[in-house]
């Protein structure tokens, strides 16, 4: 599993992206919160236009940036642009992938894909 060691600026503790990897046959490389669970995206949010919020983010847990953290746009060994979006129900930022906020279901473990393709839902490939 690699694991982003992205250290935000200026602040006296390193701080780091919550983001990680891990490979499965079926799906390659899969973009993983730091615990290893699978990130996915929801085709009904585009340009970073958050819809999942309620009960909808109790089932989709979102992957908060921690305060103080800065995502660069490119993170080595992992394709794609990150960054992130202000959340319109709790107002705390949350991480994009392509533009995309990212989300883990709530009843998978660590490099477990149980979702791909599920209401709209896809997981992260890298």
């Amino acid at each position: 599993m690699l694991v982003a060691t992205v250290p935000a600026i200026a602040t006296a503790q390193a701080r780091r992206v919550p983001v990680s990897s891990f490979t499965t046959s079926q799906f390659g490389k899969v973009l993983a919160t730091s615990k290893g669970q699978a990130l996915y995206v929801w085709n009904k949010e585009t340009r970073a236009r958050i819809r999942c919020t309620g009960s909808c983010a109790r089932v989709w847990p979102v992957l908060y940036v921690p305060n103080g953290v800065v995502v660069p746009r490119r993170i080595r060994g992992y394709r794609g642009v990150f960054g992130t979006v202000r959340r319109p129900d709790t107002g705390r930022r949350q991480l994009t992938w392509n533009n995309r906020p990212v989300y883990a279901y709530h009843d998978e473990g660590p490099r477990q894909v149980k979702c791909d393709n599920v209401d709209k839902w896809f997981v992260v490939r890298l």
